[in-house]
């Protein structure tokens, strides 16, 4: 096993890479809004992009930092190394989960800049309904089991595939279009475009985030179980090395 990046190399990485994921979907939604001026081809150029993108990242970055970029993946790699000690260290959790949130609200910042819209203003995309927080409970869920069933099965090299083709069918099957992300879902506030998210509306998809959490650790234990030995090896302190994560 080798040794991992310094921490502030991998908060660093964390920053950055949360950043280039909302910048690629933002951007790519103000590009389709340009484009087109139909709904679902707009959603088809947005999920595309976000899973070249997400992919790409996953398999520069995962290597320094696990490559979360989401602070639900974060929390969840914690609680779940918490007594083997392969998990990330509340120290840890701490660098990691500011980075994530200022990298999103810098890649939606980005974003605005590079195709000329006001840099900074607040969202009037309203995305407050029962069924848009399903949807984000589902989304996270999924992605939580997901991350974790291929840790615990030793196949955590398919990551950068898996996850990214996780999100993209997420688009198009959640209610919500697939957050998955609280960082994300901050930073995409920020930019009244097409894919952003009403500050109201923030809280309330963060909670559903947070069941999807409790909800998809919960099912990693019931389908899972717990780490085999050679599983173990691969979920090295989560975020230093292997486990490439992430949701939009």
């Amino acid at each position: 096993m080798t040794e991992p990046a310094p921490l502030g190399r991998r908060t660093a990485v964390e920053f950055v890479g949360t950043g280039a994921l909302v910048a690629i979907v933002v951007g790519s939604g103000i590009q389709a809004t340009k484009l087109s001026q139909d709904v679902g081809v707009q959603l088809l150029a947005n999920s595309l992009a976000t899973v070249f993108g997400l992919g790409a990242l996953i398999a520069l970055l995962g290597p320094v930092s696990g490559a979360h970029f989401n602070p639900v993946v974060t929390l969840a790699a914690w609680w779940t190394g918490r007594r083997e000690g392969d998990g990330p260290t509340l120290r840890e959790v701490a660098a990691y989960v500011p980075a994530q949130i200022a990298g999103a609200i810098g890649g939606a910042v980005l974003a605005d800049a590079m195709f000329a819209e006001p840099l900074v203003r607040w969202s009037t995309h309203d995305r407050s309904a029962p069924h848009l927080w399903l949807g984000e409970v589902v989304a996270t869920a999924g992605l939580v089991l997901l991350i974790f069933g291929l840790a615990r099965t030793g196949r955590a090299h398919f990551a950068p595939v898996a996850v990214a083709s996780c999100i993209g069918a997420a688009y198009w099957f959640t209610s919500s279009t697939s957050f998955a992300n609280p960082a994300v879902t901050v930073g995409r506030a920020f930019t009244d475009t097409f894919a952003g998210i009403a500050p109201g509306s923030v809280l309330p998809f963060i909670a559903a985030q947070l069941v999807g959490l409790a909800a998809g650790v919960a099912l990693v234990a019931v389908l899972f179980g717990r780490p085999t030995p050679a599983g173990e090896d691969v979920v090295v302190p989560h975020g230093e090395h292997h486990l490439a994560t992430s949701g939009r």
